[in-house]
Order: structure tokens, then C-alpha cells, then sequence
């Protein structure tokens, strides 16, 4: 099986991609979120692993965007969570206060916002594709710059550790999900969930959302997260992204989806943590 990923090598998606996969599974990077996901809509690869969730940043709205708008034949197929923990990386030793750039993935720095501004607070914020990209392009520099990374990317990279644990929350997790052709998703074991988005069909009428919503309330469907985002259409127009508990062929969830008056639902998936974790 070959299982796309945000890369390269190093990456947190990569760790989480490590921890979960079925014995055999060769990883391949990929430069982007989009891009993981689409090679898995293309066919180049069976699988993606893909963070959705951060539990201190929220969700990963490129992820969302992809599988809502783009990768129409993709669907989710299970769910790992991961701890994060980031590391300040260097080239070489160095002392914090003498840091003039931070290199990162913007979730990443955000996740260590307080320690950086604690530690680091003149130093300059530059944006990277990933963590991985951060640490190779930290250390391939002279000057005193530091990324902030896992510790297997800086021991892939031949790099320095300056500080460890430095995200703001010891419990900071990912939620990351395998992603797979819709006509080969499994039955999900055990205990499972459903995401789904929806949109339009009077999305601009008072009390529109929360007719929506009682659809699932009346039937005793418990949901566990709902998010808005643009539908990209014009301002005051969004996409509504719902986990519920159940399958979505459970009677209560079917019952349910049935039931909403929407111009557009769309089932992202029914899953549990990979089946070869059971």
C-alpha cells in the first residue's frame, strides 16, 4: 500500500502516518495537504494520512476544503490521534535570546506562540510548507536561525536540539485521518463516527441552522463538532462541517440525513481508528 503524506520526511504527518500504519505500507511525501489528498483522488496512492484537527489550533481548514470541495471521490476511512510535541531546532548549538528567525508551518508556530514570545520575542516568524522543510531549511543556514520541528526530522536532518516540549499545552494532539477511494472504504470496527457537510437551501433565513441541527436532536444523534467555513461563493455564504457519533447508516443518523433541507450534504465518511490497530 503506498500512503501519501504532507513531507517530507520528518514531518509530524509522517510520525502519525508511522504509528498507524499496516506492516508493508511504503510513505510517500507530497508537498502539500491538497497534494496528498488529490494523489489519493488520482490514484496515484492507495492512502493519505492528513491532520484535520489540532487541539489547540483547530481545525485544518485546508484538509476540510479539499475533501469538501475537491477530492470528491475521496472519502475518509479512519482516524489516529497523535501527540505533538515541537521541538526549537538549529543548525548547531546556540542561546535562545540570540534568535533572529523562527522557521515553521504556521500551525506549528501557533502551537508554540506563548514559549515564543517568552523565549524568542525579537526574533522574525517565517512561514515554511511544513515542519520538515522548516528544519532542512534551518539547517542549511549560517546565521542564527532555529525551526520549530520534531525530533525525528532533526534527526533525519543531522541537527541540533536546542529545546524540546516547547509546544503551549503538554496534551497538544493531531487528529489525523486515513483518507481512501470512496468504493474502497471498509465498514468501520467498533465504535464509530460520521463527518458530513452541508450547505445552501436558505442558508440566509433566520433559524435556518438551527432547523438543520434539531433534525439530528430530535432523533437523539449526538454531535460532536460543528464548524463553519467560506463556501467560496460570496461573503455570507458557508460550508457547515459536522462529526456526529454513528454510521451513517445507523436508523437515527439515516433518519436524520434524510431529513435536512439543504441544497448540498455530502457524507465525507463513517469511521473508527484503522482496523488493523484492532
Amino acid at each position: 500500500m503506498r500512503v501519501g503524506y504532507l513531507g517530507p520526511a520528518g514531518t509530524h504527518s509522517e510520525e502519525a502516518l508511522r504509528a498507524s500504519s499496516p506492516e508493508g505500507a511504503v510513505a510517500v511525501p507530497y508537498p502539500t495537504i491538497y497534494d496528498a489528498v488529490m494523489a489519493v483522488e488520482e490514484g496515484a496512492v492507495e492512502r493519505a494520512v492528513v491532520p484535520i484537527e489540532n487541539a489547540l489550533e483547530g481545525s485544518v481548514g485546508i484538509t476540510l476544503d479539499t475533501l469538501a470541495l475537491d477530492a470528491g471521490g475521496v472519502r475518509i476511512a479512519a482516524e489516529v490521534v497523535h501527540p505533538i510535541h515541537h521541538c526549537v531546532i538549529a543548525r548547531g548549538e546556540l542561546s535562545l535570546p540570540t534568535v533572529v528567525r523562527v522557521v515553521s508551518h504556521p500551525q506549528a508556530t501557533a502551537q508554540c506562540a506563548r514559549f515564543l514570545r517568552e523565549h524568542m520575542p525579537n526574533a522574525e516568524h517565517v512561514s515554511a510548507p511544513s515542519t520538515a522543510d522548516a528544519v532542512l531549511t534551518v539547517c542549511g543556514s549560517d546565521d542564527a536561525s532555529v525551526a520549530i520541528g520534531s525530533r525525528l526530522a532533526a534527526e533525519l536532518y543531522d541537527c541540533h536540539v536546542v529545546a524540546e516540549d516547547v509546544e503551549d499545552h503538554p496534551d497538544n494532539v493531531t487528529r489525523f485521518v486515513w483518507v481512501a477511494p470512496a468504493d474502497e472504504i471498509e465498514d468501520p470496527v467498533g465504535d464509530a463516527k460520521t463527518s458530513i457537510v452541508f450547505w445552501g437551501g436558505g442558508d440566509q433565513a433566520p433559524g435556518w441552522l438551527v432547523r438543520v441541527l434539531s433534525e439530528f436532536a430530535e432523533r437523539g444523534v449526538n454531535l460532536t463538532r460543528i464548524e463553519s467555513r467560506p463556501r467560496r461563493t460570496g461573503l455570507g455564504h458557508y460550508m457547515f462541517f459536522v462529526d456526529l457519533e454513528g454510521r451513517a447508516d445507523a436508523p437515527a443518523v439515516s433518519e436524520a440525513l434524510a431529513a435536512l433541507r439543504v441544497q448540498e450534504l455530502r457524507v465525507l465518511g463513517s469511521y473508527g481508528r484503522p482496523p488493523w490497530l484492532h
